[in-house]
């Protein structure tokens, strides 16, 4: 598409698995978080989101309302949200719940992000008294139950306390097209996962924009693309620091359980050819270098989508050198 925005056009976010390390505890995650979300509070950043998974050793989001919390008790502006909340998880009531008590205790910081993925296996699933029949067509009237509660709601026989007259904002999540259609129909903002399933980015966004609907929430399409981002000093420390992130898919690739390793010298002994090609076709949306490199990948990549917020997810080991990872983007996207 025919798009003029640069870098110093666009928001940026962060995104936090919360990657739970090798040699450390859960608690040390949710410590490097709030360290994390402070910084890139004085740097700027628009957002600070939580997405929610389950029966994952090495992801500790899993109660993400109660993270959300935790992050903004520890920062002062800078918004707090889920990207996002699974909804076929939770009756949209308790959602609205829990956010309408996000929202008063911290009034105009919260955002709503949904997807309408599991966020784990379809046995943990079960576990979550998931109706596994049916729960992806039940996204959208689920989504509009959720906003009713939200909404000033007159006529409604069952009301969110607190969560009424919020309006919390809503953003609809995906990796495919499905809800990409459902955004532009319903005109609530699109955040696509093209961190790990790059393969519909530009469709997806093509068809959100075709379908959008202004609504109360928004006039105009509203894009988040999520990516991975590992910037350092040089090049090549940004390509030793970004093994862990490597060595992290491979594990989903393989179906194992390992937490975040640290950086390791030789990545060709860890994984076999198709295995790569697995891993990096997974992470093709990954920005890996130096500050120049960072400005000059990530600003051919604003062009091309014409997305209005990158929002970055950063699988880094060592706690300052994520850190500095999001500062250095910070300083990319300031000058690019």
């Amino acid at each position: 598409m025919e798009n003029q925005k640069s870098l110093k056009d666009i928001e940026l976010s962060v995104l936090d698995l919360v990657a739970v390390l090798q040699g450390h505890d859960v608690a040390y995650s949710f410590q490097n978080s709030l360290e994390l979300a402070q910084n890139v509070e004085k740097m700027g950043y628009k957002r600070y989101w939580f997405a929610e998974h389950h029966n994952s050793p090495s992801i500790a989001s899993s109660a993400t309302s109660l993270l959300i919390s935790h992050i903004a008790q520890g920062t002062e502006k800078i918004r707090v949200g889920s990207g996002g909340i699974m909804l076929p998880n939770h009756v949209p009531l308790v959602i609205a719940e829990q956010f309408g008590t996000l929202d008063a205790l911290y009034p105009g910081r919260v955002d709503l992000g949904l997807g309408r993925a599991p966020g784990t296996d379809p046995i943990t699933a079960q576990a979550l008294r998931r109706n596994l029949q049916g729960s992806g067509e039940e996204f959208p009237e689920n989504v509009l139950e959720l906003q009713q509660y939200l909404s000033d709601n007159p006529q409604g026989h069952v009301h969110a306390y607190p969560g009424e007259g919020s309006n919390v904002p809503l953003y609809l999540l995906g990796s495919s097209l499905f809800s990409a259609r459902l955004a532009g129909m319903l005109g609530l903002p699109y955040a696509f996962a093209s961190h790990f399933a790059p393969t519909y980015l530009h469709d997806a966004l093509r068809m959100y924009r075709d379908s959008f609907q202004p609504s109360d929430q928004l006039k105009e399409p509203y894009t988040i693309a999520c990516v991975n981002v590992i910037a350092a000093e040089t090049n090549e420390e940004a390509q030793k620091t970004a093994t862990s992130l490597y060595l992290y898919f491979l594990n989903v690739v393989r179906g194992t359980r390992e937490r975040l390793r640290p950086p390791v010298d030789d990545l060709e002994n860890y994984w076999s050819e198709s295995e790569k090609r697995a891993v990096l076709q997974s992470l093709y949306y990954s920005f890996i270098g130096d500050q120049e490199t960072i400005a000059r990948d990530l600003g051919a990549f604003v062009s091309e989508t014409g997305v209005d917020e990158i929002m970055a997810c950063s699988h880094i080991y060592d706690s300052k050198a994520r850190i500095r990872s999001y500062e250095i983007l910070s300083s990319a996207m300031k000058e690019g």
